[in-house]
């Protein structure tokens, strides 16, 4: 009963004294990863809350309300678009992790077995959109305007061999149509949510150069608070780079 009432005591000391710190994050590997440091903030004082969201757009939306503390699903070119396109001021405290981009299929196993007019669906925000457009113009199966402009669109196609028929999705979409389409761009957290393994499934995928790198992000007001210092630094540990490796075998990879 003492040891009991001794641990009561000790929860309720944490409780009194840590800062709570509220977090969206896309369920793979983002809020798998926040919750492999919980513990570890925990113990520095910060009660780390995981919020899951399926979608690109409420994560950015609600930490701008101040209704969030800080979200972590997202790479820069993605942020700077959105900064960009909805007025908004949200900046990264940290590098993360890459989820190499990469083209499936449930039909062909090779870019060269696509038939004339296939249909190919892409992510339909500018920087996703754009990057699985760089990588199909990289692969050869189309030629773009300016092949770096990360926000080409279809419209920047200046040539398509094959005549692919092009299709914008919401990225979260993407896996739910593999089966209805030729060819599929899917950003890696959806991939691993869908079972699919990048490193074994993808027909083509972008290399370990890829500036997609996924980013934490918060407000400008909040970047330096004590708490979000504190998550940075939990991220940034060898044992975080061990559980990235060993989890996601090759699909996802440290970035610092």
């Amino acid at each position: 009963m003492k040891k009991l009432l001794v641990a009561f005591a000790a929860v309720a000391a944490f409780s009194a004294h840590a800062e709570t710190l509220t977090v969206a994050a896309s369920p793979v590997p983002h809020a798998q990863i926040l919750e492999f440091v919980k513990p570890a903030l925990a113990k520095e004082g910060v009660d780390l809350k995981v919020k899951v969201f399926t979608d690109y757009v409420q994560p950015n939306v609600q930490v701008a309300e101040k209704r969030l503390d800080a979200n972590f699903f997202q790479h820069q070119p993605y942020l700077d678009e959105f900064n960009k396109a909805k007025g908004t001021h949200l900046v990264s405290v940290g590098a993360v992790h890459l989820e190499p981009l990469g083209a499936y299929s449930s039909k062909y196993k090779k870019l060269d077995e696509l038939p004339d007019g296939a249909n190919v669906v892409i992510p339909n925000d500018a920087t996703n959109g754009g990057r699985a457009l760089l990588l199909l113009a990289k692969s050869g199966l189309i030629t773009l305007k300016d092949p770096t402009n990360i926000l080409s669109t279809i419209k920047d196609i200046t040539g398509n061999s094959k005549n692919l028929k092009f299709r914008e999705l919401e990225a979260a979409t993407l896996p739910r149509v593999l089966t209805q389409v030729d060819l599929a761009l899917i950003n890696t957290n959806y991939a691993l949510e869908a079972k699919l393994d990048p490193s074994k499934d993808a027909l083509v995928i972008e290399g370990n150069d890829s500036p997609y790198v996924n980013i934490l992000v918060t407000r400008e007001d909040n970047k330096d608070s004590d708490a979000v210092k504190k998550l940075v630094a939990a991220l940034h540990t060898p044992e975080v780079k061990q559980f990235i490796e060993e989890k996601y075998k090759g699909a996802i990879k440290p970035a610092f």
